[in-house]
């Protein structure tokens, strides 16, 4: 989700052609930093920097970062040809205002090849990501500026520095060693080799996904195939069928993961077997979509990577700066929900197959789980997760739910403004304003599917927070919720509200950013600590005061009654075989590729993930992993890689963290002030333990997870 050093979104100080580096001038030869051009060129002059996109074109972007790209270098090798002798001002704090003009570009850039991407961008992405490594080994490989970072690091005793200051001197040490910097010229040569390669995958990996996943979208012939589907439904199908090039047919899109929401609701069941074939296969059909080849080489190559840094495989490469700092430790973490995850998706297929019967369907299949779990649901609880929808109007869950929420926990509220302008038409800005009635900064809502946007859910910054360079946080967050056919409301599940206070937990983690260097601001954390605030957040969704502020009718404006929150509470721990399962499954798969060491990388995808499933103990046959090997974006392309453990992790410290709220009163102005002084407001200028301990007053504990869901007492836990 976020680079930690060197990428934030907006660095608006740079060093200049002219400049000198504190403690002597810098040399000629160094100093030949290219002069900025272009809209990049300087800070934007809208509000809080925010990107005029009046102003950008897609065609412009490409060059402003390969600019930006060379003028960066150009920093970097005056702060490490400096003559004077290393100091922390003129190394770690010069490099930490490297960079202006990137960022800014990158801010933009990053943001619309996710979410509004188009063959211009495309190409572009794959042009820079190659580009984007070789600077990065520019930085890291550069033994001249590590031997000044090593200088000011073994001077540190005696530094009487901040905290701030030694951790981010701590940090961009441990990140120098982890990028290679004490390997020798050979091995240096090699490893760039390898980053290269690695980044061009990653970006043809993620650009493939996304045709496949709008590519294959199963097209039916008749509106009967669809039964069990709202008619909106079926008239958003026929419309992306007549946008796939066959009008009068009906095409069901693909979302990012293995299960389909419409699994739940088609009664056709030939209907239902081919959309989930159609979301299994979407990567691996022997196409020119087939993506089976491609992590097959990443995992070589990321295998081999870690290997010559002496490391024995990936994940050990990949962990060096967690909370959970060893692979082990965070395998046995996840295999010891196994016993009561099995013994619950056991349980809960006896309550689907005798269902099914009734039906007449004697081998309950994959693409049947999702669809006999539902009426499980409704004949057990009575509830029916189109009765929710109507209450849960997108702009009205943000605005009187996610706002509201903020303004109770936090003091913060919110200002819509329409003076400034977006990438896409179907966005709303706001201003964020603090307790106080200071400005925190701008965020950027951008909540609907689109054919040419990433699936899934994310937040992200186009300025990031920095007292060092005086920026305050613009940030966006990005979810794919079904755009609604004309002239009507668009109307959420469930799942899709917790994601919406999920992503914006993500946010306020940018908004309370209070750091002085943009390395260490905000969400630039350890991957298992990030999702911790948003998890966290995500509670406030069913707080009673917060919901019935927000779930009203669309129609009526009718409070969503009582009795249809006791079944929503009633249901919660219901599925938990699917809901958990799959999660699980898809976290111990991601170890499983990157345990690997080069003796054993060259290997056959299918094979590999067949035995890895194998291997598990669960159902993996009749619960397949929420990702599939070929699909699984967040390990080959997002930065996730032995790392999407991290939600089941975070998810352990958010339960125990809400455990604390809920025992000390609840949601109350002073708890809220609490939550941020303690590690919402910290970025990473503590360890995370210590602001875990600061918050709780104690470790993390498992228990709360395991009542959450229902999981106490299952299988031997």
């Amino acid at each position: 989700m976020m680079i930690r050093l060197f990428a934030g979104a907006a660095i608006v100080a740079m060093l200049s052609a002219c400049a000198s580096v504190e403690g002597g001038p810098v040399s000629t030869a160094s100093a030949a930093v290219p002069k900025a051009s272009g809209y990049f060129a300087q800070a934007s002059a809208l509000p809080f920097h925010a990107p005029d996109f009046t102003k950008i074109k897609d065609a412009q972007l490409q060059p402003a970062i390969e600019q930006g790209i060379a003028i960066k270098r150009a920093e970097i090798e005056a702060i490490a040809n400096n003559p004077a002798p290393a100091t922390f001002e003129n190394t770690l704090v010069a490099m930490q205002r490297a960079g202006q003009m990137l960022n800014r570009a990158r801010g933009v850039f990053d943001q619309l090849a996710a979410a509004n991407t188009n063959d211009t961008l495309d190409a572009a992405q794959a042009a820079l990501a190659p580009k984007l490594t070789e600077l990065d080994d520019a930085i890291y490989l550069n033994d001249k500026l590590f031997q000044r970072v090593k200088a000011v690091y073994d001077a540190r005793a005696a530094a009487g520095m901040t905290p701030e200051d030694a951790m981010l001197l701590e940090t961009t040490y441990a990140d120098f060693v982890h990028a290679g910097a004490l390997l020798d010229a050979a091995q240096k040569a090699q490893l760039m080799q390898m980053n290269s390669r690695i980044a061009a995958l990653e970006t043809q990996f993620s650009q493939k996904l996304t045709e496949a996943t709008a590519a294959k979208a199963p097209v039916f012939d008749t509106r009967e195939a669809l039964a069990g589907l709202s008619d909106d439904e079926i008239d958003a199908a026929a419309k992306l069928a007549a946008e796939m090039g066959q009008p009068g047919k009906f095409a069901l899109a693909l979302v990012n993961t293995t299960q389909q929401p419409m699994l739940v609701s088609l009664t056709n069941r030939e209907t239902r077997r081919r959309l989930f074939q159609a979301s299994v296969n979407r990567a691996s059909g022997g196409d020119a979509y087939d993506l089976t080849g491609t992590i097959e080489e990443l995992a070589d190559l990321r295998a081999r990577k870690a290997a010559l840094l002496g490391l024995p495989n990936y994940a050990a490469y990949a962990m060096y700066d967690r909370m959970v700092r060893e692979p082990a430790e965070a395998i046995k973490f996840m295999r010891d929900f196994v016993p009561a995850v099995a013994a619950t998706q056991a349980r809960e297929k006896a309550m689907l197959e005798e269902m099914a019967r009734a039906d007449g369907v004697t081998a309950l299949e994959p693409w049947d789980w999702g669809y006999y779990a539902e009426k499980v649901r409704k004949a057990r609880y009575d509830l029916d997760e189109n009765q929710l929808k109507p209450y849960f109007e997108v702009w009205n869950t943000l605005e009187n739910g996610v706002f509201h929420a903020m303004e109770q926990f936090y003091g913060v509220t919110f200002k819509r403004r329409t003076d400034l302008p977006t990438y896409h038409p179907d966005m709303r800005v706001y201003t964020v304003i603090d307790k106080d009635g200071g400005e925190l900064g701008l965020f950027y809502a951008d909540p609907f599917a689109r054919p040419n946007k990433q699936g899934g859910a994310w937040m992200g910054n186009f300025v990031e927070q920095s007292h060092l360079l005086g920026n305050k946080p613009v940030i966006y967050n990005s979810l794919n919720v079904p755009p609604p056919p004309a002239g009507q409301p668009a109307l959420m599940t469930f799942d899709e509200v917790t994601t919406m206070f999920h992503e914006f937990g993500h946010a306020m983690h940018g908004f309370f950013a209070d750091q002085q260097y943009p390395a260490l601001s905000g969400t630039n954390t350890a991957r298992d600590f990030v999702e911790f605030p948003s998890q966290f957040h995500e509670n406030l969704a069913t707080v009673p005061a917060i919901l019935s502020h927000y779930a009203r009718h669309y129609q009526t404006g009718a409070v969503i009654p009582a009795d249809l929150i006791d079944k929503v509470e009633a249901a919660a721990t219901f599925n938990q075989g699917l809901g958990f399962g799959e999660t699980l499954e898809a976290a111990l798969l991601d170890m499983e590729w990157h345990d690997i060491s080069p003796s054993e990388s060259k290997l056959n995808a299918a094979a590999f993930e067949a035995q890895a499933l194998g291997g598990m103990a669960l159902d993996t046959r009749m619960i397949p992993p929420r990702y599939r090997s070929p699909y699984f974006r967040h390990i080959w392309s997002n930065g996730y890689e032995a790392g999407y453990y991290s939600y089941i992790w975070t998810e352990m410290l958010a339960h125990d963290a809400w455990d604390w709220i809920e025992t000390h009163g609840g949601v109350t102005r002073a708890n809220g002030d609490h939550v941020r002084e303690t590690f919402l407001g910290q970025g990473h200028t503590k360890d995370y333990e210590v602001m875990y301990r600061d918050y709780a007053g104690h470790d993390p504990r498992v228990e709360p997870m395991l009542k959450a869901r229902g999981l106490t007492g299952v299988g031997g836990e």
